[in-house]
């Protein structure tokens, strides 16, 4: 069974998810390409990588899950917000309506990543503005948390996500 990861990474995050996904993948038939490479190269399951953006995915990877017909498709994701398990699952749900209905949806992988400086600037501002000290207190504490992430434990979890997946699609 041929594997494709293809992924959308802004800051690096989940291209360095994509690698475990990748090293993951048993035997030699597997590709990876960032969608602003990709090429066309057909497989048999996708994996397809993306950042979380306002708790969806970009318009690349959109676009790219639109055009996917009779594939297995596994979705795996970032997110700055990682903590929240119910957040993460509602993004997964957002992003998989994009899979067209041809297609068999296998899961999903999300995990924390770090986000940019701007966005810590930008909660720091937030008291100023009149939001809640408690809830800035506790935007900064995320901010600060997923620097460490995505950590050699995600990428390792991605691994064995990857594994599960192929095994899953084999068997459908």
């Amino acid at each position: 069974m041929k594997a494709m990861v293809a992924y959308s990474s802004r800051t690096g995050n989940t291209k360095k998810v994509a690698n475990g996904i990748f090293a993951g993948i048993p035997g030699e038939s597997k590709d990876m390409q960032s969608l602003e490479e990709y090429a066309g190269k057909d497989a048999d399951i996708f994996f397809v990588g993306f950042w979380t953006d306002k708790g969806t995915c970009d318009m690349s990877v959109v676009d790219f899950l639109s055009g996917l017909h009779g594939k297995k498709v596994a979705l795996f994701g970032t997110c700055g917000m990682g903590n929240d398990s119910s957040y993460m699952a509602a993004i997964e749900h957002r992003v998989k309506v994009w899979i067209p209905e041809d297609c068999t949806y296998l899961g999903a992988f999300m995990c924390q990543g770090k986000m940019p400086m701007d966005v810590r600037r930008r909660y720091e501002s937030m008291e100023k503005n009149g939001v809640e000290p408690e809830k800035v207190k506790m935007l900064l504490k995320n901010f600060d948390e997923a620097l460490l992430h995505p950590d050699d434990k995600d990428v390792q979890n991605a691994a064995a996500f990857a594994v599960r997946m192929m095994e899953k699609a084999q068997r459908r």
